[in-house]
């Protein structure tokens, strides 16, 4: 499995959606269910997925699918 399709999955699982509906829209803003409580499963499920400790302004930087790619980027994470 892929960088990517680990990210994919991730996100998918946490917010219940097809892999389909992951695209430069998909952010907290328009994703219905976007809390606190999902933020803080997608960043634990991040951290334990590729073995890394996210610092706090990254994990607030999750806010957006192609946020999380970037953040991922700095922590030399190919997708």
């Amino acid at each position: 499995m892929t960088n990517k399709e680990k990210l994919d999955r991730i996100f998918c699982e946490v917010f219940s959606v097809e892999e389909s509906a992951l695209n430069n829209d998909f952010n907290n803003c328009n994703v219905e269910g976007w809390d606190s409580v999902r933020q803080l499963s997608l960043t634990t499920a991040i951290e334990d997925t590729f073995d890394i400790m996210l610092d706090a302004e990254d994990i607030l930087e999750f806010t957006s699918y192609e946020n999380a790619k970037k953040v991922l980027a700095k922590y030399e994470i190919e997708l």
